[in-house]
């Protein structure tokens, strides 16, 4: 089995950490030094190479920066096994409510709406596409626990906005788990427990022993455009597709497992 992640990140790191023996593995980076630095680097010998081929990379400027690359070249190589990282972002507001796969997409940023253009584009590209719709993610050098010591971290309240995350040891494990048993479709990424980014924080800051950041209104709260988007759209994701058809069973099903780990781990 041969693993090419194209855009080789934090979620792709994850991956490759708990890889079976016997795996291979290539990424792109655009660190100097890297394996393969891409853009730079002819791509086609790796895509010839691949068994799997996970594209882990945004949309910059509305296109998938793989894309235009090296579409073709996949469409001609059919790899066992194709992956996409999107976002639940893809479904835009549903006011709190539960969404699924079946769920009609809807997005309302930007970002969201190249990344369904990014998924669709994939789709089309291979028969073995499984697309990723992943939930707010969380791990190791992204807890709360520093922002909260250096007194950064804040408690944004929205009457009813709650919020979807996941660790990203969790992720790890589905891609795992869907490249080993190969069924392509839509899966969502999620942990059990949607919450208020507020009282995730809250329960960090009581967990390390420290203060808990003072409660800010959204209306009235000084956030960047970027930041005020998020705080704009609220849905649970459901994750039974991932329990049902990979057999998943998630290491850290809510927040306050994920926190306690990363807090013993020395976050």
């Amino acid at each position: 089995m041969r693993l090419l992640t194209l855009g080789h990140g934090y979620v792709a790191q994850a991956l490759a950490r708990i890889l079976p023996e016997g795996w291979q593995l290539r990424g792109t980076s655009r660190s100097d030094g890297a394996a393969i630095q891409w853009p730079g680097s002819d791509l086609a010998p790796h895509i010839a190479w691949a068994t799997h081929i996970l594209i882990s990379a945004a949309p910059v400027g509305g296109q998938d920066p793989f894309f235009t690359t090296v579409a073709g070249l996949v469409a001609h190589r059919r790899p066992d096994w194709l992956g996409y990282l999107s976002t639940t972002g893809v479904y835009g507001d549903h006011q709190g409510a539960w969404v699924d796969e079946e769920t009609p997409v809807s997005p309302v940023a930007n970002r969201s709406a190249d990344r369904l253009m990014a998924e669709r584009a994939w789709a089309d590209v291979s028969d073995q596409a499984h697309i990723f719709r992943i939930a707010g993610i969380y791990g190791p050098g992204r807890a709360p626990f520093a922002r909260l010591r250096a007194g950064q971290a804040r408690r944004i309240h929205r009457e009813g906005q709650v919020f979807s995350r996941i660790h990203v040891d969790d992720i790890a494990q589905v891609l795992l788990a869907a490249m080993v048993q190969r069924k392509p479709g839509i899966y969502n990424l999620a942990d059990d427990l949607p919450a208020p980014n507020a009282d995730v924080i809250a329960y960090a800051a009581g967990l390390a022993g420290l203060p808990v950041p003072p409660l800010e209104d959204f209306d009235t709260a000084e956030m960047t455009p970027m930041a005020r988007s998020f705080y704009e759209e609220s849905r649970r994701i459901c994750n039974k597709k991932i329990k049902a058809d990979l057999g998943v069973s998630l290491l850290y099903p809510d927040y306050r497992r994920g926190l306690q780990a990363l807090l013993g781990a020395g976050e």
